[in-house]
């Protein structure tokens, strides 16, 4: 196949994706599948942390143009944003979706049938927007998409709060990761999404995402993305993202050719009036410094601004 062609569709012809598939599906009977580690058996509809059973909670799908530069292109990002979390962040800013659920329940056939839909509408890639607590129900509608037609790249957009071994199930399966990298203290993680492993657990996926997919590769001609690793960083006041170690992590553990999106839109939403720190919006000052120690890491691919994202 040309080298532009979305993994799983190898993965498809030599059965690799029906495997992992039911791998996935089996692990829903005592799910682990994130670092929560609740052990619930969702098929008989218990939950835990994330409140998803079986069934996947999808708040909205659409061509969305305000993705990073490589996804968008000319028809937009096909993103499905899937309902409920399992990271919680008490300012985020999809906050009725994560935390309070909104939705409405698809089964793996009307999943896939989802992203099919998007593909004819032009979009570029199916952008999968928090996926973390629904793995395996991803991978299953993408199977059944692909048998119907699916043919565009794959997008993970994650939180950055994946386990290395749920991750290692997509391993040719999805062509781009685009996680989050948060906040680099534990306590700041603690505070805020009562996860305090999140910095570590967030280290150790982009290392994984990495290996798998590499750095991000953009088609000369087109623009747009195809394969590799895309990381966002959301700066917060007050510093507490610690956007100068995060860089200098991926810098020296990741790649210095990693692209990054380096965002600014923070705004205080859901409970973040909880952290004092968190209550008010942030300054241009202190973006251009988190931009700045991101230069000063050594990486230099950085997501274009656009107007949609301009605050000042």
């Amino acid at each position: 196949m040309a080298r532009n062609t979305p993994s799983y569709l190898d993965a498809v012809e030599n059965g690799t994706l029906e495997n992992r598939v039911e791998a996935a599906l089996e692990q829903l009977r005592h799910c682990t599948l994130c670092p929560r580690c609740c052990s619930v058996d969702r098929t008989k509809g218990d939950v835990g942390v994330c409140q998803t059973g079986r069934s996947v909670i999808v708040a909205s799908y659409n061509a969305h143009f305000g993705e990073e530069q490589p996804l968008v292109g000319e028809n937009g990002s096909g993103t499905i944003f899937f309902s409920h979390c399992s990271l919680l962040c008490n300012f985020c800013q999809n906050y009725d979706i994560s935390h309070l659920g909104d939705g409405i329940a698809l089964e793996d056939e009307q999943l896939a049938a989802v992203m099919l839909e998007l593909q004819r509408a032009g979009c570029h890639n199916i952008n999968f927007v928090t996926p973390s607590h629904v793995i395996p129900q991803m991978l299953s509608a993408v199977l059944v998409a692909a048998r119907n037609g699916l043919k565009v790249p794959l997008v993970y957009n994650s939180s950055g709060y994946d386990k290395v071994e749920s991750l290692r199930l997509m391993d040719g399966i999805v062509d781009i990761y685009m996680p989050d990298f948060k906040f680099w203290d534990k306590n700041v993680a603690q505070k805020t999404c009562d996860a305090p492993d999140y910095p570590a657990v967030a280290r150790a996926a982009l290392v994984e995402m990495h290996r798998q997919v590499g750095d991000l590769v953009i088609d000369k001609q087109t623009g747009l993305a195809y394969k590799g690793l895309l990381v966002r960083h959301l700066v917060l006041p007050s510093g507490m993202a610690g956007t100068a170690k995060v860089m200098k992590f991926i810098a020296d553990q990741v790649s210095k050719d990693t692209y990054v999106n380096v965002m600014a839109q923070y705004r205080p939403c859901g409970r973040a009036a909880d952290i004092p720190e968190l209550a008010d919006s942030l300054t241009r000052e202190a973006y251009s410094d988190a931009v700045r120690d991101t230069m000063d890491a050594g990486i230099t691919r950085l997501d274009r601004p656009r107007r949609v994202f301009e605050l000042w």
